[in-house]
């Protein structure tokens, strides 16, 4: 999957996010949650765009491990968010595949680069 690829489903998945946000905030009143996935899940496309412009190859690895670290944050908020039955399981098992996808290859990225460098 070549940059251009990865960076629209990073931006496929923060408007399936954002309309997240739009669902709990308009039929569950809720906020803070919804605030949290939001800025987790829209971040993880930002951080990547981010990393596609990097100055260095240190920046570019630190840029996807934030991007990696956002996945993280938004399966967690995920899990709470579907735990506390604010989302049903069709929505959940969705975003869930979207973002453990984007993860996988976040992860594959970084330790290709990494195990790189210690060849270097």
């Amino acid at each position: 999957m070549d940059k251009s690829d990865f960076l629209d489903r990073c931006i496929a998945f923060s408007v399936k996010i954002n309309k997240l946000r739009k669902y709990l905030c308009e039929t569950k009143h809720e906020y803070n949650n919804s605030d949290q996935i939001q800025r987790s899940g829209t971040s993880i496309g930002a951080n990547y765009s981010e990393a596609c412009n990097a100055v260095s190859k240190a920046d570019f690895i630190n840029k996807l491990a934030i991007a990696q670290k956002e996945a993280y944050e938004t399966i967690y908020w995920l899990k709470v968010l579907y735990g506390s039955e604010l989302i049903p399981k069709e929505l959940y098992d969705d975003l869930m595949n979207d973002v453990n996808s984007i993860h996988k290859i976040l992860s594959a990225s970084l330790t290709t680069l990494k195990d790189s460098d210690k060849q270097s």
